[in-house]
């Protein structure tokens, strides 16, 4: 007798031996997308990105409003004095002239060109349309202007008095100190040529024996900043009643102003 030991035949042994191993893992097929959700992704990639919609020309006159409304209640213009505008696509949108702020509507804003013509059945706008013009001319990086009449300013102005560096918030305005400009007769074309000399290298100034005007790159800024002038006025007019003010250096507005780029969450690059 052979002593080789009897082997278990080969489909035997294959069928052992996967029996005795651990169970292995099936890896799931992924579903088969129907026709309908293959055709709904196939939309979702060759739709268009919408990108959000421009603010409309209603929603920036009523902007208008809102500012000119902001700047009497909180008395930086009394009454129906001061005006207020921003840039607009040819041109800009300017408070009319002589109407309450309460009573002005979306409609009532004017739209003047670039050239200084208004739409036919437009309001009149503002009488001092001429130099808010001429500060977008003369400052095409910023898209507001706030001309007011607010105490403080106006009495420096009517006093023929800058706002020097008494204080180092004076840097605001972008410079050593808030000019003052030479007065012209309202609403004529030699007042809005001193306004844009005056605001070539600042964001505000004075206006000789008027009031003031400052700019920014929005309503909200432009408005923040007239408010901070008048603010500064009535600091500076304080100091004066106590005698001779004490002047910041020079060097050191220099180095206030260039702090003054990399301060806030809007800082410059």
């Amino acid at each position: 007798m052979s002593d080789r030991r009897t082997r278990k035949p080969r489909t035997v042994r294959a069928q052992t031996a996967r029996a005795s191993a651990p169970a292995a893992k099936v890896a799931k097929k992924p579903a088969k997308k129907s026709a309908s959700q293959t055709r709904s992704q196939t939309a979702r990639a060759k739709r268009p990105v919408v990108r959000k919609a421009k603010t409309s020309e209603v929603a920036q006159r009523r902007a208008v409003i809102a500012t000119a409304l902001d700047m009497s209640r909180t008395a930086l213009s009394p009454g129906r004095s001061g005006n207020v505008s921003c840039r607009w696509p040819g041109g800009m949108l300017i408070t009319p002239s002589g109407m309450a702020y309460e009573e002005i509507e979306p409609a009532d804003i004017v739209f003047v060109a670039d050239d200084g013509s208004v739409r036919p059945k437009s309001r009149k706008p503002s009488s001092e349309w001429q130099f808010h013009l001429s500060a977008y001319h003369a400052r095409p990086d910023r898209h507001a202007v706030i001309h007011t009449h607010s105490m403080h300013a106006t009495v420096l102005a009517c006093a023929h008095k800058s706002i020097p560096a008494f204080h180092y918030m004076v840097a605001i305005a972008g410079g050593m100190d808030i000019p003052l400009v030479s007065y012209a007769t309202f609403g004529t074309k030699e007042l809005a040529d001193i306004v844009a000399a005056g605001l070539a290298e600042r964001d505000a100034c004075l206006m000789a024996n008027h009031g003031q005007i400052a700019v920014g790159t929005t309503l909200g800024s432009a408005l923040e900043l007239a408010h901070e002038v008048e603010f500064l006025a009535e600091q500076y007019f304080k100091v004066l009643t106590l005698g001779k003010p004490k002047l910041l250096s020079t060097s050191e507005m220099k180095v206030v102003l260039e702090r003054f780029k990399g301060y806030g969450q809007h800082a410059q690059d």
